[in-house]
């Protein structure tokens, strides 16, 4: 017999999957307008007779539902940047412990991240805060129902905003093997990669795990809070989301005034 909470949390995957969806098909379509908007301005350059012996053509453009960035169950779906820029090239020790400390206004984040799982994952993360990519950044998403996870990452503060690259999936493995429902149990602790539901679409954004959560193994879990910065995540989780139900904003904001990453 099928409980509430397993129905709710069924109901509260299916959902995440099809924001997915919504998502990859959302920025398929922004590709298109740009190739389109593109083209557009070379036509106008060329001026007007060139355009007028062109003429305007019926376009097929679809009507794919915007993504619905920090909605439902997808703590771990952002949508990345569609500018493309080459991943940072390797330099950590790929048999190094790192440590990511967040100076947030709620308090210190601390957490463990092993390179030799997630060298490329811990790699790009090193590359990111040493140029100050996450200083004044804002964690736009918290929810505390059916997933509990705090998401930051976000240079726009929308749940749309990436470096610019990706990076690939690593470590799916590292929490276990699927349960019968295709889910594995990130516990409280958790760092893991925010993704589109895609293979290897990870970028900047991250979600903290602050109560045990379910969602499928396809989220790269990387790093693990301290005691502390797992209080401070608890606390904010406690003071709820802004206008009320189980997603959005939190109530009480985060704020990163500054992201490092250090060996050992």
């Amino acid at each position: 017999m099928v409980t509430s909470d397993q129905r709710r949390r069924q109901l509260a995957r299916e959902k995440f999957e099809r924001q997915q969806q919504r998502r990859t098909q959302s920025r398929k379509k922004k590709q298109r307008n740009t190739i389109i908007a593109a083209t557009l301005a070379v036509v106008l350059a060329a001026g007007a007779a060139a355009y007028a012996s062109i003429g305007l053509s019926d376009g097929d453009g679809d009507k794919e539902s915007p993504a619905a960035s920090g909605k439902g169950t997808e703590a771990a779906s952002p949508k990345p940047s569609e500018a493309k820029s080459p991943e940072p090239a390797l330099s950590i020790d790929k048999k190094a412990k790192y440590a990511m400390t967040l100076t947030t206004n709620q308090g210190a984040i601390k957490i463990g991240m092993d390179a030799a799982k997630t060298p490329r994952t811990v790699n790009s993360f090193k590359a990111l805060a040493d140029k100050g990519y996450f200083d004044g950044t804002k964690c736009h998403r918290m929810t505390t129902q059916g997933i509990y996870v705090l998401q930051c990452g976000d240079p726009k503060g929308d749940g749309t905003g990436g470096p610019g690259y990706t990076i690939p999936d690593e470590n799916l493995t590292g929490l276990g093997k699927a349960a019968a429902d295709g889910t594995v149990t990130y516990p409280p602790g958790t760092v893991a990669m925010a993704n589109t539901g895609q293979p290897g679409t990870g970028g900047s954004q991250f979600f903290l795990v602050y109560k045990d959560t379910k969602l499928p193994p396809t989220y790269t879990p990387f790093g693990t809070m301290d005691a502390a910065g797992l209080k401070v995540v608890e606390k904010v989780a406690k003071a709820g989301v802004t206008g009320g139900g189980g997603d959005g904003a939190p109530k009480s904001p985060v704020t990163v005034t500054k992201a490092a990453v250090t060996k050992g």
